[in-house]
């Protein structure tokens, strides 16, 4: 009888030491995914653009596709790439950063050109639009360059989140990777999903429920859908912006080069009066500005020299953002 006390004792604190594991993977794993909060939102923001067009059936299937693929990007790509870095090269993070923070003021500074200065759209018809002779083909493509398109933000998230971890040995920091990965990946589209399917749920309300209010809230909600996607679109470039500058800034400074962020820490210090939410405010507003401006230099880089390259080595990809 005590030996097996002495086991059921073991036992229990081998399960608190467990459960203790999981709670620091879960808390690691929330801490690192709010750093991506720009990647996701942008994420979020472009993927319903990849089932417009499509019948409704198709929708949630194209989605399903596109998270398979953003899964096998993150934890069979990714996750041991990112790893074997913080193994044997942990020197590289940093750097890797600064080009992911580079890529993410490019995407946002050439929205803003996009919209302050239109122009052709880059692939399709005159309008945009698709040859839609051939569904199933038009499926396919849109599915593999919204998959190539997701590699590189699972990327930046991937690096970002390994950044962000604080984990005592390999074990809690490969499953706090693995943790973010899932629940990112499972958020987004998650949320991709809500969203390009509330418009037909808007519209089944308004159309088959016999209360007037029910039918009310189903035109409410397909004519709010536009604006929320806007919003979205909207949202997600500003915070592409801000994370992209907070990056390349955070990024220097543990690299080396601590002006910058001395520099903005002292502003938003001297004007936010030692207020935290306005010293917050004054930090990410002065890293937006940053984040634009470098995009701005970046956008004949990327369009004259990096976005051929990468159309010669992966086809329509380059178009598919």
């Amino acid at each position: 009888m005590s030996g097996l006390l002495a086991l059921l004792d073991d036992v229990s604190a081998i399960a608190k030491i467990a459960a203790a594991s999981v709670d620091d993977i879960g808390a690691a794993a929330m801490k690192a995914g709010s750093k991506t909060a720009g990647v996701v939102i942008d994420d979020a923001a472009v993927t319903p653009k990849y089932v417009q067009g499509f019948a409704p059936a198709r929708e949630l299937p194209i989605i399903w596709r596109i998270a398979r693929g953003s899964f096998i990007n993150k934890l069979v790509l990714l996750m041991p790439a990112v790893l074997l870095m913080a193994a044997f090269a942990p020197w590289l993070v940093w750097p890797l950063l600064i080009m992911g923070g580079c890529y993410l003021c490019f995407e946002g500074a050439e929205k803003i050109v996009h919209v302050l200065m239109p122009h052709d759209a880059h692939s399709g018809g005159p309008d945009g639009s698709h040859d839609v002779k051939d569904p199933e083909h038009l499926e396919e493509e849109k599915i593999k360059g919204a998959i190539k398109t997701d590699f590189i933000l699972s990327a930046e998230i991937m690096v970002i989140s390994l950044s962000a971890i604080e984990a005592p040995n390999f074990f809690m920091q490969a499953a706090t990777l693995a943790v973010v990965a899932v629940m990112i990946t499972a958020v987004v589209y998650g949320a991709v999903a809500v969203i390009v399917k509330m418009d037909d749920i808007g519209m089944w309300m308004n159309q088959n429920s016999g209360i007037g209010a029910i039918r009310a809230l189903g035109r409410m909600i397909v004519r709010f859908m536009p604006w929320l996607l806007k919003a979205l679109t909207v949202i997600g470039t500003a915070a592409m912006l801000w994370v992209g500058g907070s990056i390349i800034v955070h990024s220097l400074h543990e690299m080396g080069w601590h002006f910058p962020e001395e520099q903005i820490h002292h502003i938003a210090v001297a004007y936010g009066q030692q207020n935290p939410g306005l010293e917050w405010g004054i930090t990410a507003a002065i890293d937006f500005v940053l984040g634009f401006l470098i995009g701005l230099v970046l956008i004949p880089v990327g369009t004259k020299i990096v976005a051929p390259i990468w159309g010669k080595l992966f086809g329509g990809a380059a178009q598919a953002h």
